[in-house]
């Protein structure tokens, strides 16, 4: 479904660099939790880490370290990063 969290388990190089994925910013964050609302499209690409996602109202969504996600716009959710984590994202 379109409005919940979508994530590709270690998607290969060919598909990353058409998406542009390396060139992206990049953001860090230390363990710690948070409620984080989207305002707009996330796509993300995981370089280190490990958190789980919970929307409102749903289920949680462990994410590691190479797992390309998409988080929908509007959505509001509470991180728990339990490991450090880095990635690239792209807000549409």
């Amino acid at each position: 479904m379109a409005d919940s969290i979508q994530v590709e388990h270690d998607p290969d190089t060919e598909r990353l660099e058409a998406l542009g994925v390396f060139d992206w910013p990049v953001w860090e964050k230390e363990a710690s939790e948070f409620p984080w609302t989207y305002d707009g499209r996330e796509t993300a690409y995981i370089l280190e880490g490990e958190v789980t996602v919970t929307p409102e109202g749903g289920e949680p969504v462990v994410i590691r370290a190479g797992d390309l996600v998409t988080f929908p716009d509007g959505m509001n959710c509470h991180w728990a990063i339990h490991r450090d984590v880095r990635k690239h994202y792209r807000i549409d």
